[in-house]
Formats: structure tokens, sequence, C-alpha cells
């Protein structure tokens, strides 16, 4: 008996039994490989979330600070003299350039901002920096003074100045079924 598993085992493995290893394999693969897809959906959705969370508390922040305006809606642009060693906001209203003087620098109650802080700017920053969107990877922001916000993919987030919402600019859809923009 001994001499028949020695002759058996010198001999290799058929090529059937090789078949049958390789099938297991690919089965197996083809189980688990979906499940790390939908793990990285969930994970790009809970990085939705919490980035939405974070710059819609900071909104609402800047909000409470600046008579109840939302970023953009004013210019960036301080009086002149105010801010003497920083540098200056130049944006103007409903700009990209507006709503992240305002979030990321030091502000004024009329919005106006400067990369200084002071009595003049006490208020802020709120963000430090605009976080990308995790479907698309971008930091952009389409800012606009409509109510109604429709993804185009263009930018990573649209901002209302109208009535203040932000939300994702992605038409893609997360494996659950969930639609980036809509959250």
């Amino acid at each position: 008996m001994t001499r028949s598993f020695r002759s058996h085992a010198a001999r290799g493995f058929t090529l059937i039994e090789l078949l049958i290893v390789v099938i297991i394999i690919a089965i197996l693969a083809a189980i688990a490989i979906p499940q790390f897809s939908v793990s990285s959906d969930d994970a790009k959705v809970a990085a939705l979330d919490a980035n939405l969370s974070t710059m819609r508390s900071a909104i609402e922040m800047y909000r409470v600070q600046h008579k109840n305006t939302v970023p953009a809606k004013n210019t960036s642009v301080p009086a002149a003299g105010t801010c003497t060693s920083g540098v200056v906001g130049k944006a103007l209203v409903t700009t990209e350039e507006a709503f992240k003087d305002q979030l990321l620098a030091y502000s004024n109650a009329d919005g106006g901002t400067c990369t200084v802080p002071g009595t003049d700017f006490p208020f802020g920053p709120y963000l430090r920096a605009i976080p990308a969107e995790p479907g698309s990877g971008k930091a952009t922001v389409a800012v606009a003074a409509t109510a109604t916000l429709t993804a185009d993919d263009t930018t990573g987030w649209q901002f209302s100045t109208l009535v203040g919402k932000i939300q994702a600019n992605n038409t893609k859809n997360s494996a659950n079924g969930a639609t980036f923009s809509t959250r």
C-alpha cells in the first residue's frame, strides 16, 4: 500500500485535479470580487455623507455669523484699508472664488475676507479646504443663484446662494441605487 501511494505521489497531479482546483478558485473569486466593489461604493457614500455634513455645518455657521447670508451671496472684497497685512478677497457675488474666500479665510460681518485674522475680520475660517467629492475626486464648486440644482458632473459640488443648499454634482448612482447628488 505504501508503494502504490508513493508511485502515485511521484507522478504529480492529473489535469482534471488541476482543473477542479482552478474552477474552485474562480468560483471563490467571482463571489468575493463583487463584495469588494460594493464595499468601495459604501465607503464613497460614507465619505460623501461626512463631507456634506462638514460643509453644511460650515455654511450654517457662516450664515449665523453673517446676518443670515450664505457664502458667495456677497462679494468677498472688504472695505478699503481694513486688511493691512494679509491678502484681501477679490471675488464677486455668486462665484466659486467668493464661496471659497468666505469659507476658507477670515471674514467680517459683510462677507469681506482677509487671510490674516484681526479686529476687522473676527469670523472664520470655517473650513481648511474644500473637500473633494468622493465620486469624482473634484474639489470645485459650481455656485448658482437658483433654487434648483441639476447635477451635470462638471464640478465636484453645487451650491445655491438662493436657498443655501449644497450637494454633490455627480450623476452616478451608488451600488445600492442611491443617487449621489440627492444626498
